[in-house]
């Protein structure tokens, strides 16, 4: 707990720090005090922060309701039947294993074979798995997805995806107005307030901003990815992650998870050139060939 909380806060102080040296690098102080009205940088970093951070950990705090609503999820309070009874004796044995609570267990209706896990603690996370995941796979090739999702929540990765996101929120919201005001002032020569001009530009720039700094969110998801394989291999076995992932691999349908949710599964697609910078997944194979070279 402890060092999540540092990592938060420094995060925090580093953005702001950053951004304040960055911004005075470039001289946008000087540029924006010439043209007449300046732009109060600190309190604009400070309101990014806020709204940037505040708006990540929102969402991961509503994390887990959001995935049961989306997904229609039944977490499985007492099991009905043999199945579910195993899915929570292993969901808690490698929870023992990992060292974290044990999570809630859940079971969503979805012909394609995956599952995901979130939550804002590690404590008090969600594992779900697909009806299709069930009946796709074998018990061995199911204890390693459910090992793959554990991990993900013992690794901390759903708090520190949040915290990046925190990060290139900050960034987007700062430099999209930015932007925006110094085309307003030094363009459209707006001498008081902000004209259309700024509005105008804020949303185009901060929609550019967006999509960039989300490549750098999804490079951390596809690494998230693959420590969680490398997870998932020492709790349940090394042979049964990657026959696991090869089923995924020979599952030809798409992943019926909503859109909101599809990072956090399990299962993953195909890309190539500019297309892989915004995949949340790793190709299967290169996530076979990891786990068989032993490199994750």
């Amino acid at each position: 707990m402890f060092k999540r909380i540092a990592l938060f806060l420094i995060t925090n102080l580093a953005i702001i720090l950053v951004l304040s040296i960055v911004l005075s690098l470039l001289g946008v102080d000087r540029i924006l005090d010439e043209q007449g009205v300046a732009l109060d940088l600190g309190n604009l970093i400070v309101f990014a922060a806020v709204f940037g951070f505040g708006g990540s950990f929102i969402s991961l705090a509503l994390s887990k309701w959001t995935a049961k609503r989306l997904t229609g999820a039944r977490v499985i309070v007492s099991p009905g039947n043999d199945t579910e009874a195993w899915l929570v004796r292993t969901v808690g044995r490698h929870a023992e294993l990992a060292g974290i609570g044990m999570p809630e267990v859940a079971i969503y209706d979805a012909p394609d074979v995956n599952a995901f896990a979130t939550g804002m603690r590690r404590d008090k996370a969600l594992v779900a798995v697909s009806t299709g995941l069930l009946r796709g796979m074998d018990r061995g090739e199911a204890e390693a997805v459910l090992g793959h999702e554990v991990s993900h929540v013992a690794n901390g990765d759903m708090i520190t995806l949040a915290l990046i996101q925190g990060v290139v929120n900050t960034f987007v919201i700062v430099l999209s107005r930015v932007v925006g005001h110094i085309i307003d002032r030094a363009v459209f020569r707006t001498e008081r307030g902000h004209g259309p001009a700024f509005y105008l530009t804020t949303i185009i720039a901060q929609l550019v901003f967006g999509i960039l700094a989300s490549i750098v969110v999804f490079w951390f998801s596809r690494q998230r990815e693959f420590r969680a394989d490398s997870g998932g291999a020492r709790l349940a076995g090394r042979e049964k992650m990657i026959s696991a992932l090869e089923r995924l691999q020979r599952s030809v349908k798409q992943p019926h998870l909503p859109d909101q949710m599809k990072a956090f599964g399990i299962s993953g697609g195909a890309g190539h050139g500019l297309r892989r910078l915004f995949m949340t997944h790793p190709p299967l194979e290169e996530r076979i060939e990891a786990l068989r070279r032993g490199t994750q």
